[in-house]
C-alpha cells in the first residue's frame, strides 16, 4: 500500500540538515535564435539572445535539498576562477551554505549547452580533476561539518571529488550519520557501508550486467547488497518508475510522469527528496513515493530543476 502524502509539517522539515559531498558543476545555457546555416560548414548559425547558468552536480542535489525546505551545506572543490565565484553566488541565492575548496590549479567544471528552437545543438564541456592538496582540504572540512549535519549525500559524478570517499564513509560512519549515494562507475565496493545507493538502470546494469528478467534482477542485487553491505539499493528505472530492495522487502512504485521533457537532474531530485525525508524521520519505504512522485514531477520541466514543499504535499 502506498504511503505517499504522508509528507512531514515544513517546520519539521526546517530542522532537517543535509551535508552534500561531491562533483559540482555550472550548467551554463545560450539560448539563441537559428534562422541560417552557415556558409562555412553545414551547421546552424545561432544568434545568442540571453545567456543563463544553473547548478549542476551536486550542487543541484543541494539546490533541491533547500528548496524542499531543509538545511542545505554543499562540500566541494572548485576552481579559483569566475565559474566558482558564479556557483558560489547561486548557491547563496538558493539557500545553500557554500563549501567551496577552491583549487587554483583546476578549472571549475562547465557543462556549456547550445539552445536554438528549445533543442539543444551543441554542448561543450570544460573539466579538470582535483589535486590532492585540495581533496585533503576537502576531507578535513568534512570532518569538521559531518557531527552539524543529520545525513550525508554523496553525489558521485566521477569527476574526482570523491576520490577518497572511503576515507569520508569511515568518518561518516563513526558520527553514526545515514549515508546515501549516487554512484558512478563499474566498482561499487568503495561505497561499502553506505545506508542507500540509487543507481539508474544503466549504472546497475555496468555493475551487475545485464538481467533477464524480474527474478535475475532480485538475485543480482542481493549479491551485490551481501558483496557491499549496503541494506538498501533503490534502482530508478524511468519509464518502469523505481523499486526498492531492502532486507524485509522490495518496493515498486510506478512512473508518475505525464510527460517527459527533460530527465537532467531527475536523479538528483530523487536522491535529495529521501536526504531530506529520511533526515526528517520519515522511514525510506514511507518516503520512496514521495520520491517518485518528485521524480515524475521533475521530468515535465527543462533543464535542472527542484521540487518545491507544497508540489509534495499537494
Amino acid at each position: 500500500m502506498s504511503t505517499e502524502g504522508l509528507m512531514p509539517p515544513p517546520q519539521v522539515l526546517a530542522q532537517c540538515r543535509v551535508l552534500v559531498v561531491g562533483d559540482v558543476m555550472l550548467d551554463r545555457y545560450w539560448h539563441g535564435v537559428v534562422d541560417r546555416i552557415s556558409p562555412e560548414a553545414p551547421v546552424p548559425v545561432v544568434r545568442m539572445e540571453r545567456e543563463e547558468d544553473r547548478l549542476g552536480g551536486a550542487a543541484n542535489v543541494a539546490f533541491n535539498v533547500a528548496t524542499l525546505g531543509a538545511q542545505a551545506s554543499l562540500l566541494t572543490v572548485t576552481g579559483d576562477d569566475a565559474p566558482a565565484d558564479a556557483l558560489r553566488r547561486l548557491l547563496l541565492r538558493s539557500g545553500v551554505e557554500p563549501l567551496l575548496m577552491a583549487d587554483e590549479g583546476m578549472s571549475t567544471i562547465v557543462k556549456l549547452r547550445v539552445i536554438g528552437r528549445s533543442q539543444q545543438l551543441l554542448r561543450i564541456d570544460v573539466e579538470q580533476a582535483p589535486s590532492l592538496a585540495a581533496l585533503a582540504r576537502l576531507e578535513a572540512a568534512f570532518a569538521e561539518q559531518v557531527h552539524r549535519h543529520d545525513v550525508v549525500l554523496f553525489s558521485d559524478y566521477a569527476k574526482g571529488a570523491l576520490s577518497g570517499i572511503d576515507r569520508l564513509m569511515g568518518l561518516a560512519r563513526a558520527a553514526g550519520k545515514p549515508v546515501l549515494v549516487d554512484p558512478k562507475g563499474h566498482d561499487y565496493r568503495r561505497y561499502a557501508g553506505a545506508s542507500l545507493i540509487t543507481p539508474n538502470r544503466a549504472e546497475l546494469a555496468q555493475v551487475v550486467g545485464t538481467w533477464r528478467d524480474e527474478d535475475d534482477l532480485i538475485r543480482r542485487v542481493q549479491v551485490l547488497r551481501d558483496e557491499i553491505q549496503v541494506p538498501a539499493l533503490l534502482l530508478t528505472r524511468s519509464e518502469e518508475g523505481m523499486t526498492l530492495f531492502t532486507p524485509d522487502a522490495i518496493q515498486h512504485e510506478p512512473a508518475r510522469a505525464r510527460e517527459v521533457f527533460d530527465v537532467t537532474g531527475a536523479g538528483d531530485t530523487v536522491i535529495a527528496t529521501l536526504a531530506v525525508l529520511l533526515g526528517a524521520g520519515q522511514p525510506l519505504a514511507a518516503a520512496m513515493p514521495l520520491a517518485n512522485k518528485a521524480g515524475g514531477i521533475v521530468v515535465g520541466r527543462f533543464g535542472t530543476a527542484a521540487v518545491r514543499y507544497e508540489d509534495l504535499a499537494a
